[in-house]
């Protein structure tokens, strides 16, 4: 399996797998053989949603289950990786980009690339803290400080955040630190004054 995704699995307070899609499957489907009526959320490290996944059968049957099909052959260019989608404009919009010299799809493509070079650290962070707050909820809005704590998250005061969550369980905690991680840093090195 190639999947570059990581994912983190919790039973309660206690970290039960973290890490690529299958090595987190087959320790998952481990403990769920041996602890029958755990309930275990997963999260999507990336994106700090809750993921459902079949546990039913062995562990090679979970992993295989979860192997991506090859796509079908249709619209765009499959080989190079390129999937047709659709999306919706305004007819000026629409306008517009037939005007454009190398093709609709070329110029959105364009501008997809030049918006994402723009603040790529701003974008990185946010994505960060908004993974980090559907977890924090999911796993911890019950905690003492939460409402502090997602404060200090939006903020981006990373000192105060770690401060607020420093009593809740250790395993919530370092996972909570692990995604502001690189959130955090951004935002200091952008705070930072130039030299």
């Amino acid at each position: 399996m190639t999947d570059e995704r990581s994912f983190t699995a919790f039973t309660g307070t206690r970290l039960v797998a973290s890490g690529g899609l299958e090595p987190m499957l087959r320790a998952t489907k481990a403990y769920l053989d041996k602890h029958e009526e755990a309930v275990v959320v997963i999260f999507d490290d990336a994106t700090g949603r809750a993921v459902d996944f079949d546990f039913d059968g062995t562990a090679d049957e979970v992993v295989a289950r979860e192997n991506p099909a090859p796509s079908p052959p249709g619209p765009g260019r499959p080989k190079l990786g390129v999937v047709s989608r659709e999306i919706s404009l305004m007819p000026r919009h629409w306008e517009w980009l037939e005007s454009q010299p190398n093709g609709i799809s070329a110029t959105v493509r364009r501008l997809v690339e030049e918006a994402s070079k723009r603040e790529p650290e701003k974008q990185r962070a946010r994505r960060a803290i908004d993974a980090t707050s559907r977890v924090m909820t999911a796993i911890a809005g019950d905690r003492p400080g939460y409402e502090e704590a997602s404060r200090a998250l939006f903020a981006g005061d990373g000192d105060r955040f770690r401060s607020l969550i420093r009593p809740w369980p250790k395993e919530i905690r370092a996972y909570l630190e692990r995604l502001t991680a690189e959130a955090f840093l951004a935002l200091d090195a952008e705070d930072a004054p130039d030299t």
